[in-house]
């Protein structure tokens, strides 16, 4: 099984994909891109910009069409499609949409993880707080529209693994 765990930044997406790879131990976890390429030596921006989130999305992509069944990823592409159109509104976007409602079919499960209110975990304005919740807005908006079984989490950690496991324990049967 295929499951990306997807939301803007600072919901908890990383820790809840660790806490559920040490659930599901025979998953290989794929780390966030942007960690991976860092990693690989990509200079990212000090701004984020339209090339940072298409080198993620391409590496993204990357990821899912390469990896073998039973795989964690922590993000995906549709992460990087939202903010693409959170920073740029103006461009066309359809054709980097298509490409990406593609590769998302490979997926057995989005687990998407929004911005709760009261915010679970608080920032501040230099964690791009506007373009933070402008990405969770358009994933909300868009999270059905990919064919993928898409379960929406919410609460504490634990609460979030367990809606995972339950969900994840009725597709395997």
């Amino acid at each position: 099984m295929k499951i990306a765990i997807t939301g803007a930044h600072r919901v908890g997406k990383t820790t809840l994909a660790e806490k559920l790879q040490e659930h599901l131990v025979d998953y290989e976890f794929r780390m966030e891109p942007y960690h991976e390429l860092t990693e690989l030596g990509y200079e990212f921006s000090e701004q984020p910009t339209v090339s940072d989130f298409l080198e993620q999305l391409d590496y993204s992509i990357t990821q899912i069409s390469t990896s073998d069944r039973n795989v964690i990823y922590d993000r995906c592409p549709i992460d990087f499609l939202a903010y693409i159109q959170a920073i740029d509104g103006s461009g066309n976007i359809q054709s980097i949409f298509n490409k990406v409602e593609s590769i998302i079919s490979e997926l057995d499960l989005l687990v998407f993880v929004p911005i709760e209110e009261p915010d679970l975990i608080p920032g501040d304005t230099s964690d791009f707080q506007e373009l933070r919740e402008d990405v969770n807005e358009i994933m909300a908006d868009w999270i059905g529209d990919f064919g993928v079984d898409v379960i929406e989490v919410r609460g504490t950690l634990s609460n979030r693994l367990e809606q995972i496991l339950s969900k994840v324990t009725r597709q395997t049967k």
